[in-house]
Parts: structure tokens; C-alpha cells; sequence
């Protein structure tokens, strides 16, 4: 047993140097080929996301012409190779929840794939995030849905924290104080990944915790509490969320029952003095899409929490952030229809059957009509 072992350990370095050296082990004699591919399309990128006319007669005809270069030259980027690369490996190798370290200590991390930072990187930069609530152009919404509309032929999870961070800053001014603090940070281009107290980072990147599972969406009937501490403004949390995306923002707005009602509440990962706040991550969610976005089940035990806006004005005050998160999911939508159709276009200009391009037989260029009127309706 022990020779037979050795002799296979052998045949698999052999075989391991042998693809190194370009040789796979087997005879390249072209006699040993069983096919030729052909009729198939070629590889989609390069290509440019923003060679759309309808996207592009949008932003002049809402007031944000000015920025068609810098929406065009992303348009660019987003469907270059290396960034489609970004998009398929951060959705491959899927994030990864670390709720100990090797001493045993709770840290609550996920680990992602490094495309994802790239990514995240990149969208931040580009002004996808809080940007252009510091921006006084006119038409700085309207070109960031522009950059989000070309910029979503990518991925379409790391979207959720960018999205959320533009989201919370309308509901963060409902407490000006903690929007002094934190506006100039979340509307920062600059992406900081790893957990550290947030007014030491350049860059901050704010998440949402609303949804229960007695209640889902009907929020009145959440269950987790805040009670007041002895410092004005300042709660602890006590509950569970059965769905928080983003784990690793900085901060979140996350709803909870105070003594006057439900309201609103910032709660940080890392507290002012540099210790770890209660973000207990029980789990990270098995789901059909957003595979590259990390969804999570947190536990709150003790969690210091500042209140935003009055007590038991909590979905008067984070109805804010919903509203613009779900905007930005009209938006993702209508990327991934128009990424949709010129997928489906490009296969169709390259693949042939029954004696002619796809393209050009009837049924299917009424299938890519119906998909470009819904795409430009959108």
C-alpha cells in the first residue's frame, strides 16, 4: 500500500509540473482533439455601459449634462474586463462570517474577496455612495443616478452599502448634532474597510437594521428595546434583527422600542473609546441572489445606541433613508435590464441557427425589441 501511495504522490507532482511547464500529459498530436468551438459568441467586455442614448438625453433633460464625461468615462471602466473580473470573482468566492478569532474572542467580522473591496473602492471614489449630499451642482443626484445606472453593469451587491450610506444621511439630519459629526464622513469618497472608531477613519460606510422576524415588514411591531442611560440622548439595545445587510458598515440607524415609542437610534461597531459595541452576528443568510453582499441575523445585548430625531418618531425618521434605498433599487433595476439586453443582443449578433444569425430571425429580434422598450422605459 505504502509503494502504491508513493507511486501516485509521484504521477500527481508529475502531472502538477508537467501543467507548469505547458504540457498537460497528454500527447498533443491534433488527432486526439474531438471538437472545434465554434458558433459562439465571444467574450461581452470590453464595452461601454453608458453607450445609451436614452440614459444619456436623461441627463441633460435633468439638469446634469455637465457630468456626461465622467459618467461616460466610468460607462468605460464598469464594462472593461478587469472590472467584469472584479464582478464575477466577488460573487464566486462568497464572504465568509469570522465570529471568534483564533483566541477565542468575539469579533463579528465577515471576510470578503479582495475584488469586492476593488469594487468598493471604486464606487465610493466615483461619488456612488454619500457624495453628492455635498455636492451644490445642480442635477448632483441626478448624476449619481446616472454613474449608478452604468456602474450597475458590475455587481449589483456591493450596491446595498453604498446605497444604504447615501440613504442615511436625509434621516442622520434629523439629529443635527450627530449629523455634524458624521455627515462629512459618509459623504466622503474615500472607502476604509476594517472596524475602528469612525471619527479616526477618512471614509465611513452606514448600514440599516429595521426588519424582525415576528414582524417583517410591519416595523411597529418590533420588539427590540432601548432603554436611557444616564447620559442625555444615549440608549442601550436589547434584540434581535432578522435581517441587516452590510455588517462591516461603520454605522447603522436601527429601529427599537424606547419608553416613548419606537424611534430611531445610530448605533457604531467600534464606540468612541475603541472597544468593540455589542454587534452579536448570528449568522449570514443562504440566499437566491445579492451573493456578494453580506445579510446578517445581528444581536443586540447591551448595545449603546445615540437616538435620532424624538422618541417614538422612528419610522417618521428613518422613512428618509427608506425612500432613497428604494430609488436606488429602481435604479440597480433598470441597470440589470440594460445589462440584460445588451447581453442578449450581443449573443444574438453572434450565434447562428436554422441558416441564419439570431439576430435576424423574426421571432427573436421581436423578444430584443420587447427588451429595449422595456429597458429605455425604464
Amino acid at each position: 500500500m505504502a509503494s502504491t501511495l508513493a507511486h501516485e504522490q509521484h504521477q500527481d507532482r508529475q502531472r502538477s509540473w508537467d501543467v507548469q511547464d505547458g504540457r498537460d500529459g497528454r500527447d498533443e498530436a491534433p488527432g486526439y482533439a474531438t471538437h472545434d468551438v465554434g458558433n459562439q459568441a465571444p467574450p461581452l467586455a470590453p464595452y461601454d455601459a453608458s453607450d445609451d442614448a436614452a440614459l444619456r438625453e436623461g441627463l441633460h433633460r435633468e439638469g446634469a449634462g455637465w457630468a456626461e464625461e465622467s459618467v461616460r468615462r466610468l460607462g468605460v471602466r464598469a464594462a472593461s474586463a478587469a472590472v467584469q473580473e472584479w464582478a464575477e470573482l466577488a460573487n464566486r468566492h462568497e464572504p465568509e462570517l469570522r465570529t471568534h478569532d483564533r483566541y477565542g474572542n468575539r469579533i463579528d467580522e465577515v471576510d470578503f474577496h479582495p475584488s469586492w473591496h476593488h469594487l468598493m473602492r471604486a464606487a465610493v471614489a466615483e461619488g456612488l455612495a454619500g457624495a453628492p449630499w455635498a455636492d451644490d451642482r445642480p442635477g448632483a443626484h441626478v448624476a449619481r443616478t446616472a454613474s449608478g445606472l452604468v456602474w450597475g453593469h458590475t455587481d449589483a451587491g456591493h450596491g446595498c452599502p453604498t446605497s444604504m450610506t447615501y440613504a442615511a444621511v436625509p434621516a442622520l439630519r434629523a439629529q443635527p448634532d450627530l449629523a455634524a459629526v458624521y455627515e462629512p464622513l459618509l459623504t466622503s469618497r474615500l472607502y476604509e474597510p476594517g472596524l475602528r472608531v469612525p471619527t479616526e477613519k477618512q471614509g465611513l460606510l452606514a448600514g440599516m437594521g429595521m426588519t424582525e422576524k415576528q414582524g417583517g415588514s410591519d416595523v411597529r411591531t418590533n420588539t427590540t428595546t432601548a432603554t436611557a442611560t444616564a447620559e442625555p440622548g444615549v440608549y442601550t439595545l436589547r434584540g434581535h434583527k432578522w435581517f441587516t445587510s452590510a455588517p462591516m458598515c461603520d454605522v447603522f440607524l436601527v429601529l427599537a422600542q424606547a419608553p416613548g415609542g419606537l424611534s430611531c437610534f445610530l448605533v457604531p461597531r467600534v464606540l468612541p473609546d475603541g472597544s468593540r459595541n455589542t454587534f452579536r452576528i448570528q449568522r449570514l443568510k443562504d440566499k437566491l441572489g445579492n451573493r456578494s453582499n453580506a445579510s446578517s441575523e445581528p444581536e443586540f445585548d447591551g448595545t449603546v445606541a445615540w437616538l435620532v430625531g424624538p422618541e417614538g418618531r422612528g419610522v417618521k425618521t428613518i422613512i428618509e433613508m427608506v425612500n432613497c434605498t428604494r430609488l436606488d433599487c429602481v435604479m440597480m433595476s433598470a441597470a440589470l435590464m440594460r445589462k440584460t439586453l445588451v447581453e442578449a443582443g450581443h449573443h444574438a449578433r453572434h450565434r447562428s441557427a436554422f441558416g441564419a444569425l439570431l439576430a435576424d430571425q423574426p421571432l427573436m429580434r421581436n423578444v430584443l425589441a420587447d427588451l429595449a422598450l422595456e429597458s429605455e422605459a425604464a
